[in-house]
């Protein structure tokens, strides 16, 4: 696939993350969960392509009317969206801005203002957790169990990657489902495709993610 090829489906996203620099290849460190990851991913730089970030709030958007859309809904309906500081917050503002939803944030954890909700809310509302990247799900959980202890509801989250460390099913432990537009290994895969990483960097990834899932 040439450079100048549009990337199907999803996979504009990927393109449009290598053309940012927000995919290095390397060994890295992420928190607690991915420990000596070839490939870190920072989608905070989206802010840096203001079309590319309206177009992953009108991506999720349709994703979760899709979702609710069907026989059997996916996605519970919801009130409110909640971003997760920082690289979520700016996912979740466009996609508020975009759908017109009320947005809510938490400051981030050790800080002296965390566990502090900003933003209106009334006990019993439903609300929608949105990130950037989900690695193990430490950052989603902890949000949500402060969003619950306000007397928020909170039963699925959305994300732009999954890093697919293990974050999906420890949501799907604690009762939370979780959408996600891409996943480490689709990014790999493309990004091979494209001609755009080494076979190396490629066969890297891949055995981490496969040593990260058992495989």
């Amino acid at each position: 696939m040439s450079k100048s090829s549009k990337a199907p489906g999803n996979l504009w996203l990927a393109e449009e993350l290598w053309k940012l620099d927000a995919i290095e290849f390397g060994d890295f460190t992420l928190g607690r969960t991915a420990v000596h990851s070839p490939i870190y991913i920072n989608l905070r730089r989206l802010i840096s392509n203001p079309k590319a970030l309206n177009r992953c709030a009108r991506i999720i958007k349709e994703e979760l009317e899709a979702l609710m859309s069907m026989r059997n809904p996916h996605v519970h309906p919801f009130t409110l969206v909640a971003g997760v500081p920082f690289g979520g917050l700016h996912v979740a503002t466009a996609f508020s801005l975009l759908a017109n939803v009320p947005m809510i944030y938490i400051h981030p954890p050790h800080t002296d203002k965390a566990d502090v909700i900003e933003g209106i809310y009334v006990r019993g509302q439903s609300c929608l957790i949105i990130d950037d990247l989900i690695t193990g799900g430490g950052s989603i959980l902890q949000t949500a169990a402060t969003l619950e202890s306000a007397g928020l509801v909170v039963r699925d989250a959305v994300t732009l990657i999954d890093r697919q460390e293990g974050g999906r099913q420890a949501l799907k432990a604690a009762g939370i489902n979780l959408i996600s537009i891409l996943t480490l290994e689709q990014i790999a895969n493309y990004l091979m495709s494209a001609g755009h990483i080494t076979e190396d960097q490629y066969r890297a990834t891949m055995e981490y993610l496969a040593s990260r899932n058992g495989g």
